[in-house]
């Protein structure tokens, strides 16, 4: 039997909770942990390898170099700054750290023979992608973000609030930008399979202020870190339930941030839309039929990454 072996990247707040979220839902069989502060590394693993006793199920840890990453099915990078966002709510403030890390260490990760799939969680979400996927030379799809998946969950969340009706029974996207530029596709939101368009219709709970909406699931990643300054349970969750879809090949569709060639008439970029994920990755970005104004927003959304994408231009 083949073992599952995932890297993880970075193992502050947000890595060291990935790394504890794909080990006690028993995602993968080996760990292969990574962070240039050898004494969190050490600390990190050290606290995953006792817990290991208590699982229904065994899971190997080991603190490791990007040497070691060669044979791993997954790499998660979660490499990042966050405590530069104290005092804003941007982002891209932590493009500066996160583009220059992928830079210094992608060459050293493909020079261990690494050829998996590549899951991003390092803010800018969309821009640090297209830098990994570039700097990897990986085939299209091999390497996705998590982009506005966490931000879905955050909207259907809401909604549910809102009307009443249990989250499991909504499907929606937040589409676009993993940040203040996204938008929500309304036209693809139905509860029990039923266009939320048709809900509204016919009974008052479903007429509610969608934009008072689409702004509370973009702001809700900030009332997380306001209090802690950090934001761990809702991401580290996020990765997990991407990383057993591409271990298991589920072909399911779901939220992140992957490459357009040509769909929604956007090219050479990543952002945030449905995508049926498995065993080859982010294999098939789904094209929503968008009416003209929610395209528009799309659209909106695309360009306000590209030119986030221009400061790339100053960055070693």
């Amino acid at each position: 039997m083949k073992t599952r072996k995932i890297g993880v990247i970075g193992l502050g707040h947000v890595g060291a909770h990935c790394a504890y979220s794909l080990a006690i839902q028993g995602i993968a069989d080996e760990l292969v942990l990574v962070d240039q502060n050898h004494d969190k590394l050490v600390s990190e693993c050290q606290d995953l390898t006792d817990t290991g006793m208590f699982f229904p199920h065994r899971v190997k840890v080991t603190a490791g170099d990007f040497s070691d990453l060669g044979d791993c099915d997954i790499l998660v990078n979660s490499a990042g700054k966050i405590d530069i966002l104290r005092g804003n709510h941007d982002r891209l403030t932590e493009m500066d750290f996160t583009i220059a890390a992928v830079n210094s260490f992608m060459p050293k990760v493909m020079a261990s023979g690494f050829h998996g799939i590549i899951i991003n969680i390092s803010n800018p979400c969309d821009i640090v992608t297209r830098q990994i996927a570039k700097l990897s030379g990986l085939p299209r799809g091999h390497v996705f973000g998590t982009g506005t998946g966490l931000d879905t969950s955050r909207l259907i969340s809401v909604l549910a609030r809102e009307t009443g009706m249990d989250h499991k029974s909504i499907t929606g996207y937040m589409i676009g930008e993993h940040g203040a530029a996204q938008t929500v596709a309304w036209s693809a939101v139905t509860f029990g399979g039923r266009p939320l368009n048709d809900w509204a219709k016919t009974e008052e709970r479903f007429c509610f202020d969608r934009e008072k909406i689409k702004k509370e699931a973009i702001n809700a990643g900030w009332v997380t870190f306001s209090g802690k300054y950090c934001t761990e349970y809702g991401i580290s969750s996020t990765l997990a339930r991407l990383a057993r879809a591409v271990l298991h090949d589920e072909k399911v569709i779901l939220p992140v941030s992957a490459e357009l060639h040509g769909e929604y008439g956007e090219d050479d970029l990543f952002v945030g839309v449905p995508a049926v994920i498995g065993a080859g990755g982010a294999e098939k970005v789904v094209e929503l039929n968008l009416p003209e104004e929610e395209l528009r927003e799309f659209k909106i959304c695309c360009q306000s990454v590209r030119t986030n994408m221009e400061h790339l231009k100053e960055i070693d």
